[in-house]
C-alpha cells in the first residue's frame, strides 16, 4: 500500500469536500449540547503516512475502496483538515477504575468526527490519538503505533468472529516521538461505532447531580438505539434490562472465543453492549481461567474467568447512575435490581448454549453442562491450548475406537482424556450425529485463526521498521477466521516460547 501524500495546511480556509459522493454528517450527538462535550479541532499528525486499510469496514461504511487514496482523506485521519461536514468534539464522562470511583475522565485523546449514514444505519466516526483535550488530565492525547496496531486489528477480528464490536477503519502513522515505557512514535486508529457512549457518562451526570442532563442523556439513548423501550412503563428500567441483556450475551462471546478485554472499567463499558477500548486485551493460549493479560492490573481483578463478574459489577454501577430517573426509596433500588436479574440467567444460558455449539452438540441435555465443565478442567490442569483443542475436536470420531489422537495427544493426563472422549461420543452416538456435519457445524464457531499476541507482536515490530505488509496480511487473515487458509497455516499453530514473555499493561 503507497504511503500516501501529506496532508494540507491544518488552517485552511476552506474545508475540502470528502472525496465520496453523497456523504453526508450528522451530529446527533453534539445536539445534546455542551455539557457533554467540548468542541476542538483535533491535532495533526506532522508528515502523516498510512499504516493500514481496512476495506472491509470502508464496505460497511458504503465507501469505494479507493476512498484512502485522496490526499484530504490522509489530512482528515491523521487529525489534520477535517472534510467539510466534520464538527470534531471530545466527550466527557467519569467512572470506576479498577473498582475505585475515578472522578471525571472523558475523551482524553479522541476525536469524534460526527456521523455518516451507513447500509446498517447511523455509524459515528472518532480519532483516537489526536491530541490534547479538556479531559487528557495527565496524558499527551496520543497513541502510539503498538497500541494502535493492536487495536486495528482486533476491532476487526472480533468483528469477523461475530462479536459485537467497535470497528476500526484505518491507522494513519508519523514519526513524532510520543513516550510512554519507552520513545515510541504516534499514530491514529480511526474508529466506528453506531455510539461511543459508555455506562460512564450515565455515572458522570448521576454524580454531579445534573439530572436533567441525565435524562437528556437516557432519552437520548432510548430514542435511537433502544426505541423498543419507548412504551414500557418504566422506560429506563426498561432500558437497564436491554442493556443487562446485551452485556450478558457479549461476556458470553467472549468467555467462548476465549477473549479477555483486560481493563473492564466502568468508562469501558458501552451501553450497546459492544466490545470497546482494546487495550491490554490477550486471547488465550494455554486454557487458564486465571489468565491475567493486562501487566497492570496486579490484584487480578480483570482475570478471564472473573469477567463476566466484573460485568455485573458494571452494570450495578450503571443501575445506581440511573436511579434518579426512576425515583427514590426502596421502590426504586428494586425496580433496578429486578433489570439486573436477567444477567444472572442470561449469561449462563448464553455461555452453555455457545459452548454445546463449540462441542457440535445438536440437542440440548440435562448433562451437558457437566460434560462442558469436564472437558475445561481437564484443559485448564494440562494448560491446553484453547484455539487449537477446539478446532481439532472438530474432527473429533464419534465411533468407539475411532483415532483421536490429533486432539488426544494434546493433554498430557491421557487416562483423563479417554474417560472424558468416551462421555462425549456417548453423546454424540445418542442424538445420532453424524461426524462430517457435525465438523462442518463445529468450525463454523471454533475459530482457526484469533489474534494471538505473538502474532500482534510480530506485525508491530515489523511496522517499527517501516515495513506495514504484515499488518495488511494478518488483518486478510483474521477476516476469515473459521476458514482453514492453509496457506496461513503457521498463523494458527502454538505460540512460540517467547510470547510468553510479551507484557501488555494500560499503556497498551
Amino acid at each position: 500500500m503507497p504511503q500516501g501524500q501529506p496532508p494540507g495546511p491544518a488552517g485552511s480556509a476552506q474545508a475540502p469536500d470528502a472525496p465520496i459522493d453523497g456523504l453526508r454528517w450528522t451530529h446527533r450527538f453534539a445536539g445534546l449540547g455542551e455539557r457533554f462535550h467540548t468542541r476542538l479541532p483535533s491535532t495533526p499528525l506532522p508528515d502523516p503516512h498510512w499504516v493500514a486499510i481496512s476495506d472491509s469496514a470502508a464496505a460497511a461504511l458504503g465507501w469505494p475502496a479507493d476512498w484512502w487514496r485522496h490526499q484530504q482523506s490522509l489530512a482528515a485521519f491523521s487529525g489534520g483538515t477535517p472534510w467539510r461536514g466534520m464538527q470534531p468534539l471530545a466527550s466527557v464522562y467519569s467512572g470506576h477504575q479498577f473498582g475505585v470511583w475515578a472522578g471525571q475522565l472523558g475523551d482524553g485523546r479522541a476525536i469524534l468526527l460526527g456521523e455518516v449514514d451507513t447500509p446498517s444505519g447511523p455509524m459515528e466516526i472518532q480519532l483516537k490519538g489526536s491530541g490534547l483535550t479538556p479531559y487528557s488530565r495527565m496524558g499527551d492525547g496520543r497513541a502510539v503505533l503498538r497500541s494502535s496496531i493492536r487495536e486495528f486489528l482486533c476491532s476487526e477480528a472480533m468483528f469477523h468472529l461475530g462479536i459485537p464490536t467497535t470497528r476500526a477503519l484505518a491507522i494513519s502513522g508519523s514519526a513524532l516521538p510520543v513516550r510512554r515505557e519507552t520513545v515510541e512514535t504516534a499514530a491514529v486508529v480511526t474508529r466506528l461505532s453506531p455510539s461511543f457512549i459508555r455506562f460512564g457518562h450515565f455515572e458522570h451526570f448521576c454524580h454531579h447531580d445534573q439530572h436533567a442532563e441525565l435524562r437528556q442523556l437516557a432519552d437520548f439513548v432510548i430514542r435511537h438505539h433502544y426505541p423498543e423501550c419507548l412504551d414500557a412503563p418504566q422506560p429506563y428500567v426498561a432500558l437497564l434490562e436491554a442493556v443487562t441483556r446485551r452485556t450478558a450475551r457479549l461476556l458470553a462471546d467472549w468467555q467462548a472465543v476465549g477473549f479477555a478485554h483486560g481493563v473492564m472499567n466502568t468508562d469501558n463499558m458501552s451501553i450497546l453492549g459492544l466490545t470497546i477500548d482494546y487495550g491490554p486485551f490477550g486471547f488465550l493460549d494455554a486454557f487458564d481461567p486465571g489468565f491475567i493479560c493486562n501487566h497492570s492490573d496486579t490484584q487480578g481483578r480483570y482475570a478471564y474467568a472473573r469477567q463476566p463478574n466484573v460485568a455485573l459489577w458494571n452494570l450495578h454501577a450503571l443501575a445506581q447512575a440511573l436511579l434518579p430517573l426512576v425515583g427514590e426509596g426502596e421502590e426504586a433500588s428494586d425496580l433496578l435490581l429486578e433489570a439486573l436479574e436477567p444477567y444472572r440467567t442470561e449469561f449462563p444460558a448464553a455461555l452453555e448454549a455457545r459452548m454445546r455449539a463449540k462441542l457440535g452438540l445438536a440437542t440440548e441435555q440435562p448433562a451437558d453442562r457437566e460434560l462442558i465443565d469436564g472437558l475445561l478442567k481437564l484443559m485448564a490442569a494440562d494448560r491446553v491450548d484453547f484455539t487449537i483443542a477446539f478446532r481439532r475436536l472438530a474432527d473429533f470420531g464419534s465411533a468407539a475406537g475411532a483415532d483421536n489422537a490429533a486432539v488426544r495427544d494434546l493433554f498430557l493426563d491421557r487416562a483423563g482424556f479417554d474417560a472424558w472422549a468416551g462421555r462425549y461420543q456417548a453423546r454424540l452416538q445418542a442424538e445420532d450425529s453424524l461426524d462430517a456435519e457435525r465438523a462442518v457445524r463445529m468450525k463454523r464457531v471454533n475459530p482457526k485463526f484469533v489474534l494471538r499476541n505473538h502474532l500482534a507482536e510480530v506485525a508491530i515490530r515489523q511496522a517499527g521498521q517501516g515495513d506495514f505488509s504484515e499488518v495488511q496480511r494478518l488483518l486478510k487473515v483474521l477476516e476469515r477466521p473459521y476458514d482453514e487458509q492453509p496457506e496461513h497455516s503457521a498463523d494458527a499453530g502454538f505460540p512460540p516460547d517467547w510470547a510468553q514473555h510479551i507484557e501488555v499493561s494500560c499503556s497498551s
